[in-house]
C-alpha cells in the first residue's frame, strides 16, 4: 500500500522526509538546481513520500532574536508542482492557511490530484495574528471542496507538557476531518509519548479509531542550529543539550541521539497499538546537516522493512 492507502487505512509504517521551500528570490534555474538535487539524494531511499512545508513568519510567537533570519519562501505547492515532477510517490504539502484567501485555498484544492497529494492546514502562529482565513474557515472550504483529500493537522508535544490539552484538540481536529497528525520536532521524547499516549486512551474512551501520529526528527549540526530549534519551541532536554554542546561531533551525537529517539517510540507505539510513522527533516540548509538527514531517513526506512 502506499502513503495515501495507509493513512486511510489508520495504518502506520512509513517513512518521510520533509524539505523546505527555496527563497522566493532565487532564480528559477537555481530552484530547479536544487529541486533535481534533492530527487538525486532521494532516489536510493526506500521513503514513502515528502513533506513540504509553507514557511511563515513566527517573530510574533516569539520576541527572541531569531538565529537564522527569516527569508520568504517559494509557495511549496508552486514548487512541487514545477519543480519536483519528477517525484512519482505521495506528497504532504502543508498550507499556512492564514495567508491565503479561502478563493486560493479553494482553487488550489480543486486542482489536486487526491491520489498523489495530500494537505496539512496550519493555523496562525498567534491568535493576535491578523489572517485572511483561520484554521476552522480552511477546514470548512476542504470539506466542501475536496473532502477526498487526505488533510492532516499539527501535533505539538510541548503545548501537552505545558497545558496539558493537546490530545483533546488533536481529537477536535478528527472531528473536523484530519486523517493524520506531524508532530513539531522531537527531542522530548517523554512529552511525545505522554500526549500520544492520552490521545490513544481518550480515543479508546470515546469508541474512535486513532490515527497515524507522524513523528518528526531532525538532526542537529550545530550550536546555532540547536539555538534555532528552540526558538522554533522544541524543547531540548538539558542533559541532551550538554550531550551535544560537549560531544566535539556535534552532528554524529544529535543523529545517535534521533535513532535512539526512533527506537524508543517505535517500540511506545506497537506496545500501545498506537498507527505511527517518522518525518525527517533538516531544519538547517548546511550541506552536512542535510546529508545527515537523508542517511537518517534511509536507516529508518531499512529497520522499518527489516522488522
Amino acid at each position: 500500500m502506499d502513503l495515501r492507502e495507509r493513512i486511510a487505512g489508520g495504518l502506520g509504517g512509513f517513512v518521510l522526509f520533509g524539505l523546505t521551500p527555496p527563497r522566493q528570490a532565487m532564480p528559477l534555474e537555481e530552484v530547479q538546481r536544487i529541486a533535481d538535487l534533492t530527487l538525486k539524494r532521494l532516489e536510493a531511499i526506500d521513503i514513502d513520500g515528502l513533506v513540504i512545508y509553507d514557511i511563515d513568519d513566527e517573530s510574533d510567537r516569539n520576541s527572541g532574536a531569531r538565529p537564522f533570519p527569516y527569508l520568504p519562501t517559494m509557495d511549496p505547492a508552486d514548487f512541487y508542482t514545477h519543480h519536483l515532477d519528477a517525484w512519482d510517490k505521495p506528497v504532504i504539502v502543508y498550507r499556512s492557511v492564514g495567508k491565503y484567501p479561502q478563493a486560493s485555498i479553494r482553487d488550489w484544492l480543486l486542482k489536486q490530484d487526491p491520489q498523489r497529494v495530500l494537505s496539512v492546514f496550519v493555523g496562525a502562529p498567534t491568535r493576535n495574528r491578523s489572517v485572511m482565513t483561520d484554521l476552522r474557515s480552511a477546514q470548512g472550504v476542504w470539506r466542501s471542496t475536496r473532502p477526498e483529500l487526505l488533510l492532516g493537522g499539527v501535533a505539538i508535544p510541548e503545548r501537552h507538557a505545558s497545558n496539558g490539552q493537546e490530545h483533546l484538540r488533536l481529537n477536535a481536529k478528527q472531528v473536523n476531518g484530519c486523517s493524520f497528525f506531524v508532530s513539531q520536532v522531537v527531542y522530548d521524547v517523554n512529552a511525545s509519548k505522554d500526549l500520544v499516549s492520552d490521545y490513544f486512551y481518550t480515543c479508546r474512551e470515546r469508541a474512535i479509531a486513532p490515527v497515524p501520529f507522524v513523528f518528526t526528527l531532525s538532526v542537529c549540526g550545530s550550536l546555532r542550529t540547536l539555538e534555532f530549534l528552540q526558538w522554533l519551541g522544541v524543547v531540548i532536554p538539558k542533559w541532551m543539550q550538554n550531550d551535544i554542546a560537549n560531544s566535539g561531533d556535534t552532528l554524529t551525537t544529535s543523529y545517535e541521539q534521533c535513532l535512539a529517539t526512533a527506537e524508543e517510540l517505535t517500540q511506545f507505539c506497537l506496545r500501545l497499538g498506537m498507527p505511527f510513522g517518522f518525518n525527517v527533516e533538516s531544519v538547517s540548509n548546511r550541506r552536512e546537516e542535510i546529508e545527515a538527514s537523508v542517511d537518517l531517513a534511509a536507516q529508518l526506512s531499512h529497520q522499518r522493512n527489516k522488522d
